[in-house]
């Protein structure tokens, strides 16, 4: 029988990975195929949804997606074995191999994916990496809300608009953080 390769930080004299961070981690077995796609693909709906303009709103700009894709590569740094688990997977679909666009889905669509998400983390995730995935998520959107191009086409951040905090509000709600 075969079995898949699990990438090892193992050093060349072949210690075990260092204290504190397991080579790979084990909280990604306990998914089933579907929820492993569900729980890897929300980030990049949440960037693709945070950047769309609000009704009567100016488009966002390379700034907000430059900011949506810094925002989940932060989650490389979490201390959470879920968020870097899901961002390694996320950097992994983009070996060169198709895939599919992320697809622009309405307001609907994605809270009832972030719904879905959480209950699918309250089943199975340690609530400690349940809670850190979903602030994430959520912080993926406030990032890309927040960025505008300031008056030399550089990245700044602004207050979020009344519309962006409603976007927020009904995202949290839907991730179960508020």
């Amino acid at each position: 029988m075969l079995t898949p390769e699990v990438p090892m930080s193992h050093s060349v004299a072949g210690e075990p990975p260092s204290a504190g961070r397991r080579a790979a981690p084990s909280t990604t077995a306990v998914y089933s195929a579907a929820e492993w796609d569900l729980l890897t693909s929300l980030p990049g709906r949440v960037l693709v949804a945070a950047a769309a303009p609000a009704s009567g709103q100016p488009t966002r700009g390379v700034e907000a997606g430059l900011a949506g894709l810094d925002a989940v590569a932060a989650g490389r740094a979490f201390d959470s074995d879920l968020v870097r688990a899901v961002v390694a997977a996320i950097y992994a679909r983009h070996d060169g191999t198709p895939q599919p666009t992320a697809r622009l889905t309405d307001l609907v669509d994605l809270l009832a994916a972030c719904r879905a998400a959480s209950r699918v983390l309250r089943r199975r995730a340690d609530p400690a990496d349940s809670a850190a995935y979903r602030q994430w998520v959520q912080s993926v959107a406030a990032r890309v809300r927040r960025a505008v191009p300031d008056a030399h086409g550089r990245r700044a951040d602004q207050p979020a608009s009344p519309a962006d905090r409603r976007f927020l509000d009904r995202l949290g709600a839907a991730l179960g953080l508020g």
